[in-house]
């Protein structure tokens, strides 16, 4: 396969991206998408056998990036919460400087409603949810936090913090940063939880 298909490719998934965050899920057809990336519908069936195929290309690029941070972060040699924290970031800054591909996070319940992707999303939020319980669990374990929440409590509240910031970022303006909003909510919920050593 010759790169200039690899690239446009490529770039045809990156379009897709962009009709999702501008108009939603519903709005990705073979005719909107061949018009973003001005070419005929014909055209676009050499890349893609259709928009079936184009939605699991999105969501798999998704999910290899997402696997890609857990895999690096649980390599890193610092505290198990201090992991969760990274996580949380390094998502809010990757959707803050690529929000279409923060509209896949929005458009999680129709992914999950489409048969050729519920699954890879379903994976996707399972694997990120357990990373977030097991560093959990083991803060817990080792006494980094207090337990007055749940492994699984925890993990809800912080991915909620992170999925409610880009739903409030669709519905109105606001002066602060995706990123700088995460912190602030993630550094004032671990600040909460850490046991100090003079308790």
């Amino acid at each position: 396969m010759n790169n200039n298909f690899v690239n446009r490719k490529d770039r045809i998934i990156a379009s897709a991206l962009e009709i999702i965050s501008e108009a939603g899920l519903a709005s990705l057809t073979t005719k909107t998408l061949a018009m973003k990336e001005n070419m005929s519908e014909s055209l676009l069936y050499r890349y893609f056998g259709g928009i079936e195929e184009v939605l699991v290309e999105v969501v798999d690029n998704f999910t290899k990036f997402d696997n890609s941070i857990i895999a690096t972060i649980e390599a890193k040699d610092i505290s198990h919460l201090d992991k969760v924290l990274e996580l949380l970031k390094t998502f809010s800054t990757y959707y803050s400087g690529y929000k279409e591909i923060a509209a896949v996070v929005l458009n999680y319940e129709e992914f999950l409603h489409n048969v050729n992707t519920r699954e890879m999303i379903a994976t996707c939020i399972a694997v990120r949810t357990n990373f977030i319980r097991k560093e959990i669990e083991a803060a817990i374990k080792e006494r980094e936090i207090v337990d007055i929440f749940t492994p699984e409590e925890l993990a809800d509240i912080f991915m909620g913090s992170l999925d409610r910031d880009l739903l409030n970022r669709r519905i109105q303006n606001d002066n602060k940063t995706h990123i700088q909003v995460v912190t602030s909510i993630v550094d004032k919920l671990a600040d909460m939880l850490r046991i100090r050593e003079d308790s």
